[in-house]
């Protein structure tokens, strides 16, 4: 039998390989940014071209590398960081596996220049698919500049499944922040397409932090310090009133690495126990400090992951330490009350004593006296009593009970009211009947001739509060209600790229947009269903729902923006409705074109007859 199984040849397994590492432009964006920070650069540059498909080149002035290094690098398992085993657990260095340069240069044409600080000139390699083209001397500056075209340029199948360019560009952002926020000391520039999208010079780390995600971003921030013998906690959370619907602005750091882990992050979702709304989730940008040899990196290709060696106690020393930053800034809710500070002593009064008070009394009154005291004698305090209420009765001699009666006020005639019967007998007036209920204030029960219908409120509203939407930007005619004042809302870079994006079909809906200046947008009108303090919240959730991209279509586009503000502005469980708004909404309901499903395809009402009921009842 002839054996099966050989050995693949090296630009197969180097594209293999790149699969685990190169998953998008933004991993090649994370590679060359750490190797660069690993050559000790101060100062970066982020290149990009059509979202990275194009280019993607990161210069920077770092240690620069030698002839022999400058071709050794592209090699698999080639790397300066470790040279045993062990090495694996005292890393503090990003890159150690080698891979990244021989999986990026297996699929892109690759244009590395590179010179050490004490020579003269440098080496310039071209290659492309994992082939060597050239390899040059050349007078370069110090430093190294990877430049990488044409990302999977000999694997189409890969670069079909890529997202689109404002996809792609949100996940390089991602990338891009990841690095700059765990590194505040080095100098970062990014430029799309020929646009200067950051600058961030050195700076700490809240100014960063600020730089990168605006101005507006230093009044939400908290800071966080805890140092003990098993970790040392750094860094900032926001406060539970800047809480938003998604979870962008999270990020944890281990020794100047960016991580994900849920456990952390319920960590400090529980520090935030009874002070978030539902479905909010806080800002956080925390740094932790452990030593090297108590976790685990190596366990995920993308090193995102890593593994503690006591989690459960990482896990209290977080919690009580967000704890005990927002209780002492004021954020959580203390025990003592509240002082009114109109109970505070006046500034001319502050040195004046109290004066004594004097009671006034008459000595002589004794209450079982059979003799009535002087009512106008000097010392009597109850000067202004009522008079002698003894022969009460004589009040009202000479009234008459009747309805005709015409009494003198002061010479003025005052005829009395007439009482009238009134139009309809007791015992002819309907009760009301009440057309709809409202059952544990979620669902909405209608009688019916064949039954009832049972109509969740929720959604209902969606599929009412859709329609609407779709129409009104279909026909591009809807109604606004401008503000007395511009409402100001602020919003992050790629933030507002997006809302950018998406101006024209929101300008559809209602909203009217004054002006966009740096990270923050003016509105001068909103939908007539919007009020101003739902404006920021319509908002974040329609970027939260279009995160993951904008559909190409402008249909696609006014359905996912529909669907996003029907979701946000929809009567939610647990709201009581009137009697009014319980008929509105089932009428509102059933003159949709759709009524039985809601925009995210979940069914509305259901009916039950009467012959249902019966069978229940059945013996």
């Amino acid at each position: 039998m002839s054996s099966i199984i050989q050995l693949l040849p090296d630009h197969v397994a180097n594209q293999i390989a790149a699969g685990e590492v190169v998953q998008r432009p933004a991993s090649v964006v994370k590679e060359l940014l750490e190797n660069a920070v690993d050559a000790r650069a101060t100062d970066i540059k982020l290149i990009i071209k059509d979202a990275g498909k194009s280019l993607v080149q990161v210069i920077d002035n770092g240690l620069g590398m030698s002839v022999t290094d400058a071709r050794l690098c592209f090699e698999r398992h080639a790397t300066s960081k470790i040279r045993q085993a062990e090495d694996l657990f005292s890393l503090h260095t990003k890159g150690f596996r080698g891979e990244a340069l021989a999986s990026i240069a297996a699929i892109a044409h690759v244009e590395m220049k590179t010179k050490p600080d004490q020579e003269e000139l440098g080496t310039q390699i071209i290659i492309e698919g994992s082939k060597l083209m050239s390899q040059d001397v050349a007078v370069l500056p110090k430093g190294t500049s990877f430049a990488v075209k044409n990302l999977f340029f000999n694997i189409p199948a890969r670069r079909n499944f890529l997202k689109s360019e404002i996809v792609e560009f949100r996940h390089i952002v991602d990338e891009f922040q990841r690095v700059v926020l765990a590194h505040p000391n080095i100098h970062f520039t990014f430029y799309h397409n020929g646009s200067d999208m950051f600058n961030l010079p050195p700076s700490n780390f809240r100014q960063r932090i600020v730089n990168v995600f605006s101005g507006k971003t230093n009044e939400k921030l908290v800071p966080v310090q805890e140092e003990t013998e098993i970790v040392g906690i750094s860094g900032f959370v926001s406060k539970p009133e800047f809480a938003k619907k998604n979870r962008g602005e999270q990020f944890f750091f281990v020794n100047n690495r960016f991580i994900k882990s849920g456990y952390l992050h319920h960590a400090i979702m529980a520090a935030y126990d009874g002070l978030l709304k539902d479905g909010c989730q806080p800002s956080y940008f925390l740094y932790l400090n452990v030593p090297p040899h108590t976790i685990d990196i190596n366990i995920h290709p993308t090193k995102t992951e890593i593994k503690f060696d006591d989690e459960h106690a990482l896990y209290s020393i977080l919690r009580s330490a967000i704890k005990h930053s927002l209780g002492q800034f004021n954020v959580t809710p203390a025990l003592d009350f509240d002082r009114d500070s109109n109970l505070d002593t006046p500034y001319h009064y502050k040195n004046l004593e109290a004066a004594v008070p004097t009671v006034q009394f008459d000595g002589n009154f004794n209450p079982f006296s059979e003799g009535k005291p002087n009512r106008h004698s000097a010392s009597d305090p109850y000067k202004n009593s009522k008079p002698d209420m003894a022969h009460w009765e004589s009040l009202y001699v000479g009234l008459r009970n009747d309805s005709e009666t015409v009494t003198q006020h002061n010479g003025v005639a005052l005829e009395t009211e007439e009482v009238t019967a009134s139009l309809f007998d007791d015992n002819e007036i309907e009760p009301v009947v009440h057309k709809t209920y409202q059952i544990h204030r979620k669902y909405i029960v209608n009688p019916i001739k064949s039954g009832m219908v049972i109509v969740d409120q929720q959604r209902a509203h969606q599929r009412v509060l859709y329609e609407q939407f779709l129409i009104n930007m279909t026909v591009q005619h809807a109604s606004s209600q401008q503000l007395l004042f511009p409402l100001h809302l602020y919003f992050s870079n790629d933030e507002m790229q997006l809302i950018t994006e998406l101006q024209t079909a929101l300008i559809n809906t209602g909203f009217v947009f004054e002006a966009s200046i740096d990270n923050q947008i003016v509105i001068s009108g909103l939908p007539v269903k919007v009020t101003e303090s739902e404006a920021s919240m319509v908002l974040e959730q329609l970027l939260s729902d279009l995160h993951d991209g904008i559909p190409e279509s402008s249909f696609s586009q006014n359905d996912s923006i529909a669907k996003s503000m029907a979701k946000s502005l929809a009567v939610k469980t647990g709201t009581y409705l009137t009697q009014k708004e319980q008929e509105n909404l089932v009428n509102g309901l059933f003159a949709c074109k759709e009524p039985n499903v809601s925009p995210f395809q979940k069914p509305t009402f259901i009916t039950m007859r009467v012959e249902d009921l019966d069978k229940k009842f059945a013996i």
